[in-house]
């Protein structure tokens, strides 16, 4: 079992170069503790998203960080040229010395799609075109864009990545078909749904992946849940009360503002997400428990924790970072490993 962070990189409490930095002092933490990658959100024009650039906060993570691995989760992609993106995927795996993670989507938002001047209705075609040919490119190292002229209908790139054929993939998966997709090409996958659902899709990926894939071994299959340690259950679940309404505002920001319906709902109040078993806040010994029995019930392998959120100060969240890897991580591992040993 492996354990990651997803992180949306909210805030609407701290002047900028002060986030930046705690964001910075958080992923050295990260770093040192073990966890397995970072996996960052891309958004736009709402206090969701104070990385517009993916790119540029994790050259700075490549810098900070040594073992720990990152990447998009994901990549808005028709809000980019496939050349320059294609090029800088293969400056940061270069510059992190292939640590790079990559996850690529038609963009979750179509408010956000709709800010750059690109048709919201048209972003699958997008997807559909410009994910094959920044793959091939980056395995290849030739572009290809047999629309164009000569000499532009084929170049060669002069930054290629480090990992070959290219950076792991991620694809965010809500559904049977979404899974048996990504078990076909070989992917890794992140869930967010409940954990039974989330089980459904695993056995499919699963059963696609012995057909596509022969003998090669499962990647990791991630279960994406919002985590609060503290030394108790009462502090934890008062911090979670406190800051997730905070991230909630940022997540519904501009749907609120431009009258429109977010086709991503979730739950505004934490008691609620946390009855939905999307969330969880208490001391070690609830933590591992929960989701240990949220990992055994959606045969996810991969536990992925959105620690930072809301209005949490940086003490806040050092001790629950360091509860997480201290106590809870060792926990979930042995009952994992008592698990299989008792099958």
């Amino acid at each position: 079992m492996e354990f990651g962070v997803f992180d949306h990189l909210d805030n609407d409490h701290l002047p900028l170069n002060v986030y930046f930095e705690e964001r910075m002092q958080l992923l050295e933490m990260y770093d040192r503790l073990g966890f397995h990658s970072w996996h960052v959100a891309e958004h736009h024009c709402t206090t969701l998203g104070m990385a517009p650039s993916p790119n540029l906060v994790l050259a700075a993570a490549a810098q900070r960080t040594r073992r720990l691995r990152f990447g998009p989760m994901v990549y808005a992609l028709p809000l980019y040229h496939p050349l320059r993106l294609a090029e800088e995927i293969a400056m940061l795996d270069q510059m992190s010395n292939g640590r790079l993670d990559m996850g690529f989507g038609r963009g979750s938002s179509p408010v956000e799609i709709a800010y750059f001047g690109v048709d919201p209705a048209g972003t699958e075609d997008i997807y559909r075109t410009q994910l094959p040919r920044i793959l091939d490119a980056l395995e290849t190292g030739v572009m290809k864009v047999p629309e164009q002229s000569e000499p532009y209908a084929e170049f060669a790139l002069k930054v290629t990545p480090l990992q070959k054929p290219h950076p792991p993939i991620w694809y965010g998966v809500h559904t049977v078909e979404s899974a048996q997709r990504a078990a076909q090409r070989g992917w890794n996958t992140i869930n967010l749904d409940r954990a039974e659902e989330a089980g459904e899709c695993n056995d499919a990926f699963a059963r696609t992946w012995r057909q596509a894939q022969g003998e090669r071994a499962l990647p990791l299959m991630g279960l994406g849940r919002f985590v609060v340690v503290a030394q108790n259950d009462e502090k934890a679940q008062a911090v979670a009360r406190r800051a997730y309404p905070h991230w909630h505002q940022g997540f519904t920001h501009l749907f609120r503002r431009l009258g429109r319906t977010n086709k991503h709902p979730r739950p505004d109040h934490w008691d609620m997400l946390q009855a939905q078993g999307k969330g969880v806040a208490g001391s070690p010994q609830t933590v591992a428990r929960f989701l240990s029995q949220q990992m055994a019930t959606s045969r996810c392998n991969y536990c992925v924790a959105q620690i930072a959120f809301g209005d949490q100060s940086l003490a806040e969240l050092r001790e629950s970072i360091d509860l997480f890897a201290r106590e809870v991580m060792p926990a979930m591992r042995a009952q994992e490993s008592a698990r299989h040993a008792a099958e």
